[in-house]
């Protein structure tokens, strides 16, 4: 009778095992043709598109230097737009960073919008301690597609890679 039972065991003992192994592979299969792709494209998008800083100065070393010093970016695809002269360099961007206080007047908002294209985010920055955006230049940011106004160090970061997630990988 032990010698039965033992028997019996032994062979679900087996077949537990080769479940076991059967669903390791489905699930590292699976995981190959789910997780990883979407991984490898939100790495390469990061990575490979362009982010234009519109900002002078000061300003625009740092969030430069923020933006690179947290690995996500190359320091390559990071266009540095600081006059309104180069705004057209900011059209192959698929990011646009504004530093609102560098581009307080109404008629500079409304040149950047104008290089923004719908698919283009574009998040401005405006730390509270120089003042608060004026409500017309609210509506007109207000209207477009793929905006945010941020006013913390410590969020913008995580609002670029929102930003960079939610709007198309499209080859620019």
């Amino acid at each position: 009778m032990l010698d039965t039972i033992l028997e019996v065991l032994n062979v679900l003992g087996y077949i537990s095992t080769v479940i076991v192994i059967l669903s390791a592979i489905v699930a590292t299969v699976l995981c190959f043709r789910g997780f990883v792709p979407v991984l490898i494209r939100l790495g390469n998008g990061l990575w490979k598109r362009k982010i234009a800083i519109i900002a002078k100065g000061d300003a625009l070393i740092g969030l430069e230097n923020m933006l690179h010093d947290s690995k996500l970016f190359n320091r390559t695809n990071i266009l540095k737009i600081p006059s309104e002269s180069d705004l057209g360099i900011a059209e192959q961007a698929s990011l646009f960073l504004v530093y609102w206080p560098d581009w307080k007047d109404n008629d500079d908002m409304e040149k950047i919008l104008a290089h923004k294209e719908d698919s283009t985010a574009l998040i401005v920055y405006a730390p509270q301690e120089h003042g608060f955006i004026p409500q017309p230049v609210m509506h007109a940011l207000e209207k477009k597609r793929n905006v945010v106004v941020n006013n913390f160090r410590g969020r913008l970061l995580n609002d670029i890679v929102v930003s960079m997630i939610t709007t198309g990988y499209e080859k620019k």
